[in-house]
């Protein structure tokens, strides 16, 4: 037991060296590296097997609770611990069960290492903020980091190391329940938000006790699951793959994230969790990564049911071969890998190099320095809802919502409106709101839509009815809800999803309003009363009806305890809705998916055609366009302009536009840039973002808005699978929105 004091005390001697290397945008002295390397070799050489496996093996807690709530720890469980039979664990949670359990094994195991603890910050710890396509929704990339920063700090002050966050999938099929985990359909926003949330998780250094390593995830192609169903086969090229799916995950570990994720899914025959092509060639020779890959929960025994591997032991074999190095809970590494070194069907080497990625990432976080990381009950209950902390949860749900429709500027209402009827399943709800993965949160601190309006407009007459449940056929409610439309002003009906309709295993095959809502409404808008409908929801719905009956529609999301207030601030007008829509709006679900950087075809669609790429019964074009979203006021884009019309690779694309508020109203409005590729070897999508500015403009004022665009931005992978700009045309459009049709061209030439 005591065989590790001195080498521990030598590490701790060592890490004045480390603390350069928290991070990759940290200045990093050749020194310190090494002594970091010098230091896990020491601590390899005095590991037995079974020590070295125990690191690459993570548990999920399953701690009971007391009455008070605290976490009972078992028997079992320490000698787990003391045995060295894990490096990490998840689902365990607050400073005093996490400090008992890291001085078990730092104190009582023969190695001394100390444990990684992780768990799902997804959008939030004690203070749960929108879900992350929410956030996406925002078009803001501060916000966003502010919003995983807070998460982070309240999360580590409970004793939480390591974040399965962020989620960085692009989906282009809003059936998949998954949508609402990451950014949307989009490459290049969804790789400027993965960035944004590892610079909020991981802070400014990694070994700040305030700080999470993020686990970047699902790699890769989770997002395109055939028919829109978790968990489901993924096929498409290479090209697709590296252009569309990818970059979102390179783009966080430029922004230096600390661990990857496996997905669950299975790219063109090869199941991610046994594919060296992903955790080998692309992730580490091509990426340069240094940190580890862990498999999602049971990844690695579910190579069996793939059919790619016959057992646990060949699962474990492939997974360890192809470079994932934490088994979550398939227990094959722990059950396996002993006898794959002893038939030499997996190298010690190859062991040897996953205990170092794991450890290097112990070192970063500072573990090995203080492996309490200065946790306590005390900063634990300082840090958990801090004002701060709700004040900024208010402020990033309210720029998260999206204004889908206003006519005849029925919004904002007056506080003195008169009488106001809120309707709905999810007006006076407290739990739906905070959404998918919310986090050990406590939904009574949830703000709902009534309690917000209430407060905001205390001046007026508010009347409320349920009418209808989320997802049922009960239409008893539905009198009520009309007598109460035909006594009101003005109607706010909050209708959408539970917060169990999206995310993980969470598909629908109908992406409308579920059960009889649409009913509730259709029969509110039959008493002539004005609608304004705030919609719920974890995923883009097919509202063909209501946007062609309703005078006024309010995208929320799921905004998490700050709904009420946030919601409240946008009808009223104390806020001017800014968000934009990080994905398509399909017309009916048979459109999916639809995403609006598709490819041409050769016959590209034409209403007034009929051999065109097109449907019969509806009109292709969605029902509102990537990049949407309206505000308080207008806006008008005149005299773009290309500063140079013709362009070499090392240059840069500038552009600039004129934008004027041509409303009665200050507002904010996202410019966007979008360029199409006119002809290339292998053919190119009809445009894609390639840069967005925020500006905000007076009624009446004009403002001349500059963007840059590298021209290695313009680069994709050819058939040889090298990323190349070519020659030839482009073609640019700016406005704001993925319709917009105010253009100008140049031309890139070779060197």
């Amino acid at each position: 037991m005591k065989l590790f004091r001195p080498l521990i005390l030598f590490v701790a001697g060592l890490l004045v060296l480390h603390t350069a290397v928290a991070q990759k945008r940290t200045p990093v002295r050749p020194g310190a590296v090494r002594g970091v390397e010098y230091a896990i070799d020491s601590i390899l050489a005095g590991l037995t097997l079974q020590e070295k496996i125990g690191q690459l093996v993570q548990y999920s807690g399953g701690w009971s609770t007391g009455p008070t709530g605290e976490q009972i720890i078992n028997q079992e469980q320490r000698s787990l611990i003391r045995s060295g039979g894990t490096g990490s664990l998840l689902n365990v949670t607050g400073a005093a069960a996490t400090r008992e359990l890291q001085r078990i094994a730092v104190e009582e195991s023969r190695a001394r290492i100390p444990l990684i603890f992780g768990l799902d910050v997804i959008h939030g710890f004690k203070t749960t903020f929108p879900i992350p396509l929410a956030e996406a929704a925002s078009w803001d990339p501060a916000a966003v980091e502010l919003s995983a920063r807070i998460s982070a700090t309240e999360a580590a002050s409970a004793g939480i190391h390591w974040t399965f966050a962020p989620m960085v999938d692009i989906a282009r099929d809003p059936r998949w329940g998954r949508i609402a985990e990451g950014s949307g359909e989009d490459t290049y926003l969804g790789s400027v938000m993965a960035a944004a949330r590892v610079r909020g998780c991981q802070g400014t250094r990694l070994d700040d006790p305030m700080s999470l390593v993020a686990c970047v995830k699902h790699y890769a192609a989770y997002g395109a699951a055939e028919g829109g169903r978790d968990y489901n086969t993924v096929d498409m090229s290479e090209q697709t793959l590296r252009d569309v799916y990818l970059p979102p995950f390179k783009a966080a570990l430029d922004a230096g994230a600390g661990t990857f994720m496996a997905s669950f899914n299975e790219i063109n025959g090869v199941a991610s969790s046994g594919s060296r092509f992903l955790m080998t060639k692309v992730l580490r020779e091509e990426w340069k990564f240094d940190g580890f890959v862990v498999s999602d929960w049971g990844s690695i025994g579910e190579l069996i049911p793939h059919g790619f591997a016959a057992d646990p032991g060949q699962a474990a074999e492939r997974a360890i071969n192809a470079g994932v190095d934490m088994d979550m809970e398939a227990r094959a590494y722990r059950d396996s890998l002993a006898s794959l070194v002893k038939q030499k069907r997996v190298s010690v080497a190859t062991i040897d190099e996953s205990v170092r990625r794991v450890l290097r990432i112990k070192f970063r976080l500072g573990l090995f320095s203080d492996p309490y990381r200065g946790t306590s009950v005390e900063r634990e209950n300082r840090m958990l809802r801090h004002p701060s902390h709700i004040a900024a949860a208010r402020t990033i749900a309210r720029s998260s919502i999206v204004l889908l429709k206003n006519e005849n500027s029925l919004l904002p209402l007056s506080l003195k409106a008169g009488a106001i009827a809120v309707i709905g399943p999810l007006a006076q709800n407290k739990r739906d709101p905070v959404g998918t993965w919310p986090g050990p949160t406590d939904t009574n601190n949830v703000v709902t839509v009534l309690e917000g309006i209430q407060e905001a407009a205390a001046g007026s007459l508010i009347m409320y009815a349920r009418g209808c449940g989320i997802d049922d056929a009960d239409t008893t409610g539905f009198a009520t809800a009309v007598n109460v439309a035909r006594k009101a002003d003005v109607v706010v009906m909050v209708m959408g999803e539970s917060n169990e309709m999206s995310g993980e295993a969470c598909c629908r095959s109908f992406i409308g309003l579920p059960g009889n809502q649409l009913d509730l409404v259709k029969a509110v808008q039959a008493t002539g009363t004005p609608i304004v409908l705030v919609l719920m929801n974890g995923r883009p719905l097919a509202i063909s009806w209501e946007a062609a009956n309703l005078p006024a529609i309010v995208e929320s999301w799921h905004l998490g305890h700050e709904t009420g207030h946030a919601i409240a601030d946008v009808l009223f007008g104390t806020y001017a809705p800014t968000g934009r829509l990080p994905v398509t709006f399909p017309r009916v679900t048979g459109q999916v998916p639809l995403y609006y950087n598709h490819k041409n075809t050769g016959r590209p669609f034409n209403d007034t055609s009929h051999y065109t790429s097109r449907y019969l019964d509806i009109p292709s074009t969605p029902l509102y366009p990537f990049g949407y979203g309206l505000t308080y006021t207008t806006f008008g884009y005149s005299d773009l302009v290309i500063d140079a019309a013709t362009l070499h690779p090392a240059d840069s694309l500038r552009v600039r536009v004129t934008v004027r508020n041509t409303g009665t109203r200050d507002g904010d409005e996202v410019v966007q840039v979008y360029v199409r590729d006119d002809v290339g070897t292998l053919t190119r999508p009809v445009r894609e973002l390639k840069a967005f500015k925020r500006v905000h403009l007076a009624a009446g004022a004009s403002a001349t808005v500059a963007l840059a665009i590298p021209v290695s931005d313009l680069a994709y992978t050819g058939a040889d699978m090298k990323r190349r700009v070519e020659p030839g045309t482009f073609t640019v459009f700016v406005g704001s929105n993925a319709a917009a049709d105010l253009a100008a061209h140049c031309e890139v030439v070779a060197k």
